[in-house]
């Protein structure tokens, strides 16, 4: 969930962007409040607080929300941005469809090797780089636009020119009736993505710790990126 430091120098990743090998989810790993993901994820927390965020991965019901709101099984690519220790890219991988791709983009080295090393998906492809490099992924993995995009990064510590240049990279490359959603502990990505995607839908998803804010963004179908229109 970093973006709000400098992307690593290549000899710092890791199998960047490689295809993950396997039949399916390791089903070790349920998601949501996996013990192995909250001791990983405490560490990255501990390693850089304001890029991580909080202290414990996300609930199975804010993941499940989150999957509901992208409406990640009709998508042919879904982009995750900040993945951190992968329990909502395995909510994500269970309700996609067996030809869907998926790209997940994260800017911490050790959480990019522990989604690496966790979940085996062939439709799974994982870089280890910044968000603002999302439209030079997509098309480096010769991706379609996504239909649907969600983002844990914290857009309230990272830099506003950063999160600038992040939400005008979502705003392009999202496909025309594409959703984006956002889960987050403040309001900032809404300003954020105000001039690219116009005003999102806003929840509360009481059953985390903390209670989160979630967004959501639907991208018009026709022209150019104005007032979000609301999900249906």
């Amino acid at each position: 969930m970093h973006d709000t430091r400098k992307e690593p120098s290549p000899s710092a990743r890791t199998a960047a962007a490689r295809p993950l090998a396997g039949p399916g989810l390791d089903a070790a790993y349920p998601g949501g409040d996996a013990g192995p993901d909250t001791l990983a994820f405490l560490r990255g927390f501990f390693r850089d607080p304001n890029g991580v965020g909080s202290v414990v991965p996300s609930s199975r019901w804010l993941e499940q929300r989150v999957v509901r709101n992208v409406r990640a099984a009709d998508a042919r690519c879904v982009v995750e941005l900040g993945p951190g220790t992968g329990g909502t890219t395995r909510a994500l991988l269970r309700v996609m469809s067996p030809q869907a791709r998926m790209l997940a983009i994260e800017l911490d080295p050790q959480f990019h090797a522990f989604v690496s090393a966790n979940i085996r998906d062939a439709r799974l492809h994982v870089e280890c780089a910044s968000a603002e490099r999302l439209g030079e992924l997509l098309e480096s993995h010769r991706l379609p636009a996504p239909e649907a995009i969600v983002s844990g990064i914290p857009f309230s510590t990272m830099p506003a020119d950063v999160g600038d240049r992040i939400a005008a990279q979502i705003g392009q490359v999202l496909a025309p009736g594409g959703r984006f959603v956002a889960y987050q502990w403040t309001p900032v990505v809404a300003d954020r993505l105000l001039p690219y995607l116009g005003r999102p839908i806003r929840e509360w998803e009481p059953l985390n710790l903390p209670p989160m804010r979630v967004f959501t963004w639907v991208k018009p179908a026709r022209g150019p990126a104005g007032a979000g229109a609301h999900p249906a």
